[in-house]
């Protein structure tokens, strides 16, 4: 009993880089979605047997462990089963992903080479990368204002995803990923090559509670402040 009283405490505990606790209404396919990963991979890395048995409160490896290869080979385009998995609270047995503890620090994610960004969308910056709460930067703006890919890359997703809306995710080289949430529509396809600065989307208000639009930049699938990628930083 003490042992699942701990671990409840423990389930809103931050989580290190390259890991991610799972939330109500999440699945392994989302999660995956959201991180440039495969099903496949997330499964091996964590010792899953069954895709479709994860729990709330679980804590999931989302970048390659040390020394593994990264995915920045194939891109992954098909989407895995959208089926929504609404698991039971965290129990001390069953399969479940090893816990981050005290006694075993957290391995430090692969790193991405040097990338340059162009601004997705003009609008005031409404909402700043803290890495926890925002893993990206929200631009303020209105319904059909023109989005644009902010480097060259493949789009890798085109659909919805909770908490993010109308989703679009462009896979680039060195181990990047952008996003563009929240949107009113997105105007390319999964699989279709598209240059930085090419209009991709239209800013909306998909859940969210006003027009913008929330970017992120992810290495190796974890999340880094694209703002430090802009013009006229170092």
């Amino acid at each position: 009993m003490a042992v699942v009283l701990t671990l409840s405490a423990c389930s809103s505990a931050p989580v290190g880089p390259g890991f991610y606790r799972v939330s109500r209404g999440d699945s392994l396919s989302a999660i995956a979605q959201r991180n440039g990963r495969s099903v496949a991979e997330l499964a091996r890395w964590n010792n899953i047997d069954n895709p479709n048995r994860i729990e709330v409160g679980q804590v999931l490896r989302v970048a390659p462990p040390s020394g593994s290869a990264s995915a920045s080979g194939a891109l992954r385009t098909a989407p895995q089963s959208t089926t929504t998995t609404t698991s039971p609270p965290p129990r001390g047995t069953g399969n479940t992903a090893p816990r981050a503890s005290a006694a075993a620090p957290l391995p430090a994610p692969a790193k991405c080479g040097p990338v340059s960004l162009r601004l997705p969308a003009s609008g005031p910056i409404i909402g700043t990368f803290d890495g926890r709460r925002n893993k990206g930067i929200d631009i303020g703006g209105a319904d059909g204002n023109q989005v644009v890919a902010a480097a060259t890359g493949q789009v890798a997703f085109v659909g919805q995803l909770r908490g993010y809306g109308n989703l679009l995710i462009i896979k680039h080289s060195n181990g990047y990923l952008t996003s563009y949430a929240h949107l009113l529509r997105a105007t390319v396809r999964e699989g279709q090559t598209v240059n930085a600065g090419q209009a991709i989307a239209q800013m909306g208000h998909t859940e969210s509670s006003r027009p913008m639009l929330h970017f992120e930049l992810r290495c190796n699938g974890v999340p880094v402040d694209p703002q430090q990628s802009f013009p006229g930083k170092p």
